[in-house]
């Protein structure tokens, strides 16, 4: 097959699964595995939570460095062993495997960057800050697009609807 019609087909394909993959480990792994203290995945549920619902969304942890073995760094540690793990496919699937390493980079850099600028989130993420900042946190699952969340019915509005209750006459 033509570079260019594997690249069509696997850049669309690799894009869905990244979101797929970010929906289904943030409610399977996170707020499953995670909810239990102890575990490896707890610092997401109880410390990333924790600190976004104190500081309004705004998680300061994200200031610490990177790869040290703290919760944003077991995040930034995942998506490295998870692109690690999917390198082979770069021999018969490079523009998959390229995709699925573009959608874990910009996972983590769109994560760190709305938890240290919340109204650049509230603007561009109304869906991720409703899965902190909303009275349902076990929904909204998704972080860079609401994609799956809209194909498996887990998006539900909480700032936008908070604006326009506000809106309506009294």
């Amino acid at each position: 097959m033509p570079w260019y019609l594997q690249a069509l087909i696997s850049i669309p394909l690799g894009l869905a699964l990244g979101n797929f993959t970010e929906w289904w480990f943030h409610r399977w792994v996170l707020h499953g595995l995670g909810r239990k203290r102890g575990t490896f995945w707890s610092f997401h549920f109880h410390e990333h939570h924790r600190n976004a619902r104190r500081h309004g969304f705004h998680d300061p942890s994200y200031q610490r460095p990177p790869l040290a073995l703290h919760a944003q760094g077991k995040e930034a540690w995942a998506l490295i062993i998870a692109s690690l793990l999917i390198s082979p496919l770069l021999l018969w699937a490079p523009w998959l495997c390229l995709t699925l390493w573009y959608c874990a980079l910009n996972y983590y850099l769109t994560h760190k960057k709305s938890h240290e600028q919340p109204q650049w989130a509230m603007q561009h993420l109304p869906w991720h800050y409703d899965h902190h900042m909303g009275p349902n946190p076990h929904a909204n699952w998704c972080v860079t697009k609401p994609w799956s969340d809209w194909l498996f019915g887990t998006r539900e509005h909480f700032l936008n609807k908070a604006a326009n209750d506000s809106l309506a006459p009294r």
